[in-house]
């Protein structure tokens, strides 16, 4: 699998988006700033108001020249000012033909929001309004203020503040971005390239690429790469281990093979010894014969476990009653471990008419298997249920009336060669009962297991059933089927 593109790669995305978080950010500060500089802009307008209507005061008549009033108020920027004072005397400053008013803006209680509404709104203007501003005076806040001016000088120095702001925000968020970007790359980026190239060669190569060296950080980064080279090495030994009991299966399987043979033929003699005059060989030939059938049965278990691998399924709409009657017939040809034959009640307790979508022998197997171990292990009775799973699917369980698991059968429970439950067996019947379970998507699990007998749960997962759902019980919680 190759490694991303220079512009598919972690470092630029993180490039990009560290510019888009930045300039996003400058948005958000435009916002207001844009705001308090129109608010700033009327209000050095208003200040110079204040000073031209105070003009008017200083004249002996309280009456100012033409000439002089279009002077101050060219210089207020202005067609017409008024001043009102505290004691409600009005100072008035106007040309002779004021333009029409197109909107009026008061100060005096205007909130953030509203001035920021204001402010997009006089940069979205696309023709010359005059507008009409009140509010009090920045000079003594006791004198209110009305003035009517041309927004467009306003709007061009809103359009230049703007472009200043624009200017500074894409400086700032480019130098944010390359010393973020230049962060990001030695803390992450390159230590994150470092582990994926490590993971890319394990997997093309796990037994001959070189060992993973961790760094000596000790953050997240310097956790996975010791949990990196931790686990080549757990691979590594794992797949040397793959490799001996390869070999070792394949040893096991020729001298499988050839003990087999070696075991048909003493069979057949020994059949011969069951006609022999002496009464004890007579006696001790049936022992004989069961211990020889034991020995084949050991062989061909092995011989079926190291071949299987992972489970071929075979899938096919099957009656699951018919199934396990089946699997009760096979199971009732188990043999003791006195070598007598097994007397095992098998009672089939499956609803008519429910359907599975499975494979038929493999499910059989297990439930074969199941059936066998109780009988090896004392049962006189094993029963099979069908019962709805909480959440879906089916659970069948298979409960007998043996001894119960002892305690060293229930720490190796499902461990190949190890989980037996009696002298001379090999604890495959549970190993593969749960592989035919997992490979159908469900698993097997021990219910409890007391003097009073063992319950088993064949649990399989949701959609399995095709038909007869409606026919299913709920599965019991406190309560166990074991026969009695």
């Amino acid at each position: 699998m190759p490694l991303p593109s220079v512009t598919r790669s972690l470092s630029a995305k993180l490039l990009v988006l560290t510019v888009l978080f930045v300039l996003l950010a400058e948005v958000l500060i435009y916002t207001p700033s844009i705001a308090r500089y129109r608010l700033t802009y009327l209000e050095e307008r208003l200040a110079a108001a204040h000073l031209a209507a105070l003009s008017v005061e200083a004249t002996p008549d309280m009456m100012v020249a033409m000439e002089l009033q279009n002077e101050l108020l060219a210089h207020v920027g202005a067609h017409a000012v008024e001043l009102i004072r505290p004691d409600s005397r009005v100072y008035m400053l106007s040309r002779s033909m004021p333009p029409t008013v197109d909107a009026v803006f008061d100060l005096r209680a205007t909130m953030a929001p509203r001035l920021a509404a204001d402010a997009f709104m006089a940069l979205a203007q696309r023709r010359d309004r005059v507008i009409r501003v009140i509010g009090p005076s920045p000079k003594d806040p006791a004198f209110q203020v009305e003035m009517v001016i041309d927004e467009r000088p306003m709007i061009r120095a809103m359009v230049d503040f703007s472009g200043r702001i624009l200017a500074l925000s894409v400086a700032i968020s480019l130098i944010a971005a390359v010393l973020v970007f230049v962060s990001l790359t030695r803390l992450l980026v390159r230590p994150m390239r470092r582990l994926t190239e490590g993971l890319v060669a394990i997997r093309r190569d796990p037994d001959g690429t070189p060992p993973f060296q961790p760094s000596a950080r000790t953050d997240e980064i310097g956790v996975a790469e010791r949990e990196l080279a931790d686990m080549q090495a757990t691979i590594r030994s794992a797949l040397r281990q793959r490799e001996r009991l390869a070999a070792l299966g394949t040893a096991v399987a020729k001298i499988n093979h050839d003990l087999r043979a070696i075991l048909s033929t003493a069979a057949l003699l020994s059949e011969r010894l069951a006609e022999s005059a002496d009464p004890e060989v007579r006696r001790v030939t049936p022992r004989l014969m069961a211990s020889i059938d034991r020995a084949v049965e050991l062989c061909g278990q092995t011989m079926t476990y190291t071949r299987d691998g992972l489970l071929p399924l075979a899938r096919a709409e099957v009656p699951l009653r018919p199934l396990v009657e089946e699997a009760g017939a096979a199971a009732l040809a188990s043999l003791r471990p006195d070598g007598e034959r097994a007397e095992l009640r098998w009672e089939n307790r499956v609803p008519e008419g429910l359907t599975l979508r499975a494979d038929a022998a493999q499910l059989s197997r297990a439930l074969v298997n199941l059936g066998r171990n109780a009988a090896q292990a004392g049962a006189e009775a094993v029963t099979v249920t069908a019962r709805e799973r909480e959440g879906g699917g089916l659970v069948l369980l298979v409960a007998d009336d043996g001894p119960g698991l002892p305690p060293r059968a229930r720490d190796n429970l499902f461990q190949p060669f190890a989980g037996s439950a009696r002298a001379g067996g090999i604890g495959l019947g549970l190993a593969i009962a749960r592989e035919v379970l997992r490979a159908h998507g469900g698993d097997l699990r021990l219910v409890e297991s007391t003097a009073a007998g063992t319950v088993f749960a064949l649990e399989l997962p949701p959609g399995i059933v095709v038909e007869g759902a409606g026919r299913l019980g709920e599965m019991p919680i406190s309560d166990s089927p074991i026969p009695h």
